[in-house]
């Protein structure tokens, strides 16, 4: 059996053994943010996760929901216990509400990746409430605890969050232009996708919506960046330069 591991005298926690070595290092949570951390250590009155600081972060046995185990990934709210010491909770609803008054259409926000529903996918909102990332709206496969930038699409009557990853306005049409760009590139310059193939078929190749894509390569065509053609588009000899 392995020896015990050294205790912080003031805290009763494992005491650090200095900073990580920067090949293994997680990226540097804080305080008040919601981040997926791994589990480095399992004790008696909790685990404790890599949040890339000097220290460990005490995940109390009571701020639990389901039992780590060593080297899986938990979603946690990181805030500051009774004296003011980091503390992490799985606990999320005591700290995310279901709806916002703070944010409007078209809001550029910080988005971490929660459940799966039916209708979506749940995300945390600038760490501070819920949204609704729908499945049509998904340009890109999204992984739980993935971080990343995403925008408001829809603030309900009730005041819940509807997100998107595209930005709105012509910003989105922008962006789907570069994917087209890119996939055209990576495809030898011709993709066979027309503005009449079915909206899956798009969707599958792309991730984004049929319209979406109509109107992206309209404006590409009149930059002269793509020819359209019968059954797909091809680069510009101009583009492919």
């Amino acid at each position: 059996m392995s020896d015990s591991p050294r205790r912080d005298r003031s805290t009763g926690r494992p005491a650090s053994s200095g900073p990580r070595s920067s090949t293994h290092a997680s990226p540097k949570a804080h305080v008040g943010e919601v981040a997926d951390l791994r589990v480095v250590q399992i004790t008696d009155f909790g685990a404790f996760l890599d949040w890339g600081q000097p220290r460990d972060l005490l995940l109390p046995l009571s701020e639990q929901r389901l039992k780590p185990a060593v080297g899986r990934r938990v979603l946690v709210m990181i805030s500051k216990d009774h004296e003011g010491r980091p503390v992490a909770s799985q606990r999320l609803e005591r700290y995310l509400s279901d709806s916002s008054d703070d944010h409007r259409v078209g809001d550029e926000v910080v988005l971490v990746i929660g459940e799966a529903t039916d209708l979506g996918i749940k995300a945390v909102v600038d760490h501070r409430c819920w949204g609704l990332l729908y499945h049509d709206d998904l340009t890109r496969p999204v992984r739980r605890g993935q971080k990343l930038k995403g925008y408001v699409k829809r603030v309900r009557e009730d005041g819940r969050l509807d997100i998107s990853l595209l930005p709105p306005g012509e910003a989105r049409l922008d962006v789907v232009g570069d994917q087209v760009m890119k996939a055209l590139r990576e495809s030898g310059g011709y993709l066979g996708l027309s503005d009449k193939s079915p909206a899956p078929e798009i969707k599958a190749r792309l991730g984004v919506s049929k319209n979406a894509y109509k109107q992206a390569i309209g404006r590409l065509y009149k930059r002269r960046l793509i020819v359209i053609e019968d059954h797909g588009i091809r680069l510009a000899p101009k583009a492919a330069e």
